[in-house]
This record gives C-alpha cells, sequence and structure tokens, in this order.
C-alpha cells in the first residue's frame, strides 16, 4: 500500500485547512539514523528520470578546486566540459589532469553528469562547477559546486546510494544558505523531538538540512519504496522540519 504523501501517517488537517501534526509524546529522543544517506539505497535508482541533456569538451584551463586529499584549495589545468540539462541551467565540470588525457576525463565526467540530472531544478540551481578528483574521500557540496573523489564515488555505487548522497550534498550547495538560519527551519528544529541523525545532531547549522531534506524527498516523492516503518521513524523524528520542507515551493523537475 503507498504511503500517498506525508499527510498520511501523522497529520491531520485543521478546520481553516492547514496542516496539523500532533505533538509527539517523547520531546526529545534519540535521532533514529547515524547518517541519511545510508537508510534506502532506492529513494532514487539509475533509472528514474534525468534532465541531463549534453556534455561538450571545452578545452583545458586553469581553475580553484578543492581537494580533500590535499586539505586544501589547488590550482590546477583542469579539463573542462560543459553539462547541458534540458530546464535551462548548465554546469561547468571540472576534472583533474591527473586523469591523463580528455578522454580519460570525459570518463568521469558522462558517469556523473546524468546523475546530477537526476537532481531537481530546486537542487541544481546553484550549483555552477563540478570538482572530480580521484581518491577516496568524501564527496562535498556548497561553494556553488559539486565535490566528487572518484574512489569513494565508487564504494556508493556499490552500496547504490550515489543518488542520496548527491540529494545531500545540492541540499547544502542550493539549500543551506536560505534555510539554515530561517526563523522557521530554527523553530522546526527547536518544536521537533530530535534530528534525524546523529550526524545532523552533532552539526546542527551544518549539516541537518541536508540530513533532513534527503528523509523528506522519500516521503514526499518516493513514498512507494520506503516501507511504512521507516515512514513512521522519519515522520515520528521530525514532523516539523517535514512540514517546513512541504511549505517551500520548489521547482522539482524533472522529478515530477
Amino acid at each position: 500500500m503507498l504511503i500517498s504523501l506525508i499527510l498520511i501517517l501523522l497529520q491531520a488537517c485543521g478546520p481553516e485547512g492547514e496542516t496539523i501534526i500532533p505533538d509527539p509524546i517523547i520531546k526529545k529522543i534519540s535521532p533514529p539514523f547515524w547518517g541519511t544517506i545510508f537508510i534506502d539505497p532506492d529513494i532514487v535508482t539509475p533509472s528514474d528520470p534525468t534532465a541531463f541533456l549534453e556534455l561538450a569538451y571545452t578545452g583545458q584551463e586553469s581553475r580553484v578546486m578543492y581537494d580533500r586529499r590535499a586539505n586544501d584549495w589547488i590550482t590546477v589545468d583542469a579539463f573542462l566540459y560543459n553539462a547541458d540539462f534540458d530546464d535551462g541551467l548548465s554546469i561547468e565540470i571540472q576534472v583533474n589532469p591527473e586523469f591523463g588525457d580528455p578522454e580519460t576525463a570525459e570518463v568521469e565526467a558522462v558517469k556523473y553528469a546524468p546523475v546530477i540530472g537526476q537532481l531537481s531544478t530546486a537542487l541544481r540551481k546553484d550549483v555552477q562547477t563540478v570538482w572530480i578528483h580521484k581518491g577516496i574521500n568524501p564527496f562535498g557540496g556548497g561553494n556553488n559546486n559539486l565535490l566528487i573523489h572518484t574512489g569513494q564515488a565508487d564504494e556508493y555505487i556499490r552500496d547504490g546510494i550515489l543518488e542520496e548522497t548527491f540529494i545531500h550534498e545540492a541540499s547544502h550547495t542550493s539549500l543551506d544558505a536560505y534555510h539554515a538560519g530561517a526563523p522557521g527551519w530554527l523553530k522546526a528544529q527547536d518544536d521537533d523531538p530530535t534530528f534525524i541523525s546523529e550526524y545532523a545532531k552533532d552539526n546542527p547549522t551544518r549539516e541537518d538540512i541536508a540530513e533532513s531534506y534527503l528523509t523528506y524527498f522519500a516521503i514526499k516523492y518516493r513514498s512507494d519504496r520506503i516501507s511504512v516503518g521507516l515512514a513512521d521513524t522519519i515522520l515520528s523524528a521530525i514532523p516539523n522540519r517535514i512540514n517546513y520542507f512541504e511549505g517551500l515551493v520548489l521547482d522539482m523537475h524533472p522529478v515530477e
């Protein structure tokens, strides 16, 4: 049975049509997850639609990129590719020259561009660049960018969570600046019984939006792919954050 939307488990409709979620009995409980990218590998799958159209090599030029292996900014003559999407957005994909030649670097750019295209317009709107390096190092978001280390990407692909990881990182890039300090979000944090994850709890300003948004996305747009138990856990932990996201006007192409 489908969980139609976030209203079905814990919500009711008030007399004026406003969304009401009953207060949890337990106000402060432990977060239900360590990190939300691991909760279900099928929230987004490779067969889901993508807004990606085409990739074009534009040459090799100097670019400043962040490299987690160095824990610092580096300047390299990156291989550059322009990725175009069907909503009019475009992203410059910058590939570390350590990949050797434009053809080998393009294999990496082509590998990730369609997955990035599965992100909604709302999550791609502030993504101007993508950095691609070798190494088993964490991905990153923010800086109008998505950071990829290909060794880590291989592990995410093996575990089926590459798409979920991009949602997390793109939330940093395109949502944090607008919402992490917003009064409504801060009130939702305060009113909810807990954080969605230990990672969010340990980093409430930096990680709570990204950790929570993925679970909202699962409830709102992929309810047929998650269990009733998982949906109930999410809604019990962060009902007010879910309501906050529900109140935003986000362009969800190509998700819907």
